[in-house]
């Protein structure tokens, strides 16, 4: 039995309530949980703009103990500290095998519908579970192919926004960027996942790095991390300022928040044949779209859903370059709270002032 937070009605915050957990079955691992980060995607459930089955607990960034596994599992065992990731691999289907592992449905590491539920209530009422993880419990109990064991050096706060924020962030410029040392680098958008692009994209030896976003104090906070100039994302001639900063605009333009006049400041600010990164989750009547004097400069556009990861390689190389002093985790951690404090954490997410708030487990 563990603590967990529960949202049962959207717009009405979470309840902490006691769930249990099923056995592990044969691909499945029992984890201890001893961090979770809290993220923005989390809040579009929470707040009812996307949808989702029912009381379910929501929580995606993590980190723990392992403490038992299923029959199959090869990959972790009991007493590996890992992280989990949301984006959970069955292997074998086509976007797997080209080496697409963020695109992979998943459908294989979930339980069927004849299978009894992975949580349920102390009545026995099944509790669903959020983006393959559920992690803002005590517990989780996920497929292998949604955890990587780590270094046991790492600290579990720190390891936790690597599961989400840090993989998006610089996994878009490590992945689905590839930014080649010199390049220019817009980021739109300082929160948790944008300041790890930033902090990416000083790694990668970016040459310019802007960093847009209507808030002084994310801004100072995006110099911390690389930034090697900033804009105010609400200025009227902010895509301006980015080209003249950048002498002709950007190579890459990273919309990182999820709203639409983000994403369009991203394309404003291209040069000929630079390319927009749509990483946050916009309102889902959003589009974004490229004008025909853009598509003749060559411009394009482009979503990178987790930063198209490969978090089994990934994760352990992003803790390595934490260890090494490279990658900048403890800026992006705001503050560290209670589970019994997650509607206040989420609250402090609405003001946006801040980057990451972490709940940190006993």
């Amino acid at each position: 039995m563990a603590k967990a937070a529960i949202l049962e009605t959207p717009g009405e915050g979470l309840r902490i309530a006691e769930v249990i957990y099923a056995d592990p079955g044969p691909h499945e691992v029992l984890i201890d949980t001893k961090a979770c980060g809290l993220c923005h995607s989390d809040l579009h459930f929470i707040d009812g703009h996307y949808p989702h089955a029912l009381p379910a607990i929501p929580g995606h960034e993590a980190a723990g103990v392992v403490r038992a596994v299923g029959s199959e599992v090869r990959t972790v065992k009991p007493g590996d500290h890992v992280v989990s990731c949301l984006s959970a691999f069955c292997g074998h289907c086509e976007f797997c095998v080209t080496g697409r592992m963020a695109l992979c449905l998943g459908g294989d590491t979930r339980r069927t519908k004849g299978d009894a539920p992975r949580m349920t209530f102390t009545d026995g009422a099944p509790v669903a579970q959020m983006l393959n993880l559920s992690a803002l419990s005590e517990q989780m109990l996920i497929h292998e192919h949604a955890c990587v064991a780590i270094d046991k050096d790492m600290p579990f706060d720190r390891a936790a926004v690597l599961g989400c924020a840090v993989t998006t962030g610089a996994g878009t410029i490590f992945n689905a960027c590839k930014v080649t040392p010199g390049e220019t680098v817009l980021v739109v958008g300082c929160g948790g996942v944008g300041l790890a692009a930033i902090n990416a994209a000083r790694i990668a030896g970016a040459g310019k790095i802007i960093a847009a976003d209507p808030l002084p104090e994310k801004r100072e906070l995006a110099k911390v991390l690389g930034a090697t100039h900033t804009v105010d994302a609400l200025a009227e001639d902010a895509a301006k300022q980015i080209i003249a900063i950048s002498g002709g605009g950007v190579d890459w333009g990273i919309e990182a928040v999820g709203r639409q006049a983000s994403a369009d400041l991203a394309v404003a600010s291209l040069k000929r044949g630079g390319t927009a990164v749509i990483l946050g989750m916009m309102p889902l009547d959003c589009k974004v779209g490229l004008g025909a004097m853009d598509l003749l400069g060559g411009k394009k556009l482009m979503g990178a859903i987790m930063g198209m990861n490969h978090f089994p390689v990934d994760l352990p190389r992003l803790v390595d370059f934490y260890l090494r002093g490279l990658l900048d985790l403890d800026t992006i951690i705001a503050e560290r709270i209670s589970l019994d404090q997650v509607n206040e954490g989420f609250n402090t997410m609405r003001a946006g002032h801040s980057a990451r708030s972490v709940v940190v487990f006993d």
